[in-house]
C-alpha cells in the first residue's frame, strides 16, 4: 500500500523526487501512511476542497481491504 500511495502521489506532483511516504503501525494494528511532498505540491495532492486527498485515501483503503487491514493516510507538512 505504501508503494501504491507513492506511485499515485508521484503522478500528481511536479517534483516526484520529493514524494516521501513513511509507514507506521499503531497498537491496534492500523497501518498509518504519512505522505509528504514538496511545499509547492501540497495543493495538487490535497485538491480543491480536499477531493484529491479523499480520492487517494479511498484508493489506498480499497487496496487495504484485500489484505484485511485498516489504513489511515495522513498528509503531513
Amino acid at each position: 500500500m505504501k508503494e501504491l500511495l507513492e506511485y499515485l502521489a508521484r503522478e500528481l506532483v511536479d517534483e516526484p523526487g520529493e514524494v516521501q511516504v513513511e509507514e507506521f503501525e499503531e497498537d491496534d494494528g492500523t497501518l498509518v501512511l504519512e505522505l509528504s511532498v514538496a511545499d509547492e505540491d501540497y495543493g495538487k495532492v490535497i485538491g480543491r476542497g480536499g477531493r484529491t486527498a479523499n480520492a487517494l485515501r479511498l484508493v489506498v483503503k480499497a487496496a487495504a481491504v484485500k489484505e484485511d487491514r485498516r489504513v489511515l493516510v495522513d498528509i503531513v507538512d
